[in-house]
């Protein structure tokens, strides 16, 4: 819930803010910890209002100090965040479904299919769990993680709204990337709330017949729609848009093909990163 929304389910107005505090802010995983709450409410939302946390199954750490997390959810389902350390401050990768059904060839995480989506709760805590393991404040969030983000938009929208709130994690929503395969109608949603999130759409390919050879959204929503929905979302946000390109070697890696990249984002404020690809169980490459 929002503060707004807590406000009118909880009086006085400050229980309200207590609890959104204790929440979004504190990241508690049971209602026992919200010291200053009467201790007939702590007993109440411990029983209408559950904590969904989750839980770090497995940790990693590179050399470079990025941490990989393998998270528990309530009900036994797993999903990855990780952490990277910048100049600028901590950014977390999160997850926004437990699997995913988009299918595309060089990604690992579409091999078992989508197992549900993230309620916008279980989205932050990734955040909270980050933060309390390395002591350090999230400024950064990046939703690249397992899952396509415009699949569940409805729960990434209020992720989103929860995360900036300024008596929250008070995130900027310019400190915020969303990456999508190019789920057209969910990009122009998201483009009709003028949130200010940087988007990245993982392309992959400059052309419909490859591009649907390694990405079946292709099929649904083809280069035509999707380019011309992201030259919609830079004029409406004034941001410039990401465009993740996996090099596969001599699959879309050769110069015409990135000649064929450049005259398909020409003229729209964006920008081009280009991924080395690793060995995976899916596709071979």
């Amino acid at each position: 819930m929002t503060l707004e929304e807590l406000q009118e389910r909880f009086s006085p107005n400050y229980r309200a803010v207590q609890i959104f505090d204790w929440l979004q802010v504190k990241g508690i995983t049971s209602w026992s910890e919200a010291s200053d709450l009467p201790k007939e409410m702590r007993g109440h939302l411990e029983t209408q209002y559950p904590i969904y946390s989750c839980s770090i199954e497995k940790k990693q750490v590179s050399m470079d100090g990025t941490v990989k997390y393998l998270f528990r959810l309530r009900d036994g389902e797993f999903v990855e965040s990780v952490l990277l350390k910048y100049e600028h401050g901590y950014s977390l990768c999160v997850s926004s479904q437990a699997g995913c059904n988009r299918g595309c060839l060089f990604c690992s995480s579409t091999i078992g299919g989508l197992q549900r989506d993230l309620l916008p709760s279980e989205i932050i805590r990734q955040i909270h769990a980050a933060q309390k393991d390395g002591g350090h404040r999230i400024s950064h969030v990046v939703m690249m993680g397992m899952g396509e983000p415009l699949d569940n938009l409805d729960n990434v929208l209020r992720f989103l709204e929860l995360a900036v709130h300024p008596k929250g994690l008070n995130l900027s929503s310019r400190n915020i990337s969303l990456s999508t395969c190019g789920v057209v109608p969910g990009i122009k949603r998201l483009g009709e709330r003028r949130m200010g999130v940087t988007l990245s759409v993982s392309l992959h390919a400059p052309n419909d017949e490859l591009r649907s050879l390694l990405m079946p959204v292709n099929r649904q929503y083809p280069l035509s729609e999707l380019i011309q929905v992201c030259r919609q979302y830079a004029k409406q946000t004034s941001r410039r848009i990401s465009f993740e390109y996996t090099m596969l070697h001599q699959i879309n890696d050769t110069p015409a093909q990135a000649r064929e990249l450049a005259k398909l984002l020409r003229g729209m404020l964006s920008h081009v990163n280009l991924i080395p690809v690793n060995p995976s169980a899916r596709g071979g490459y």
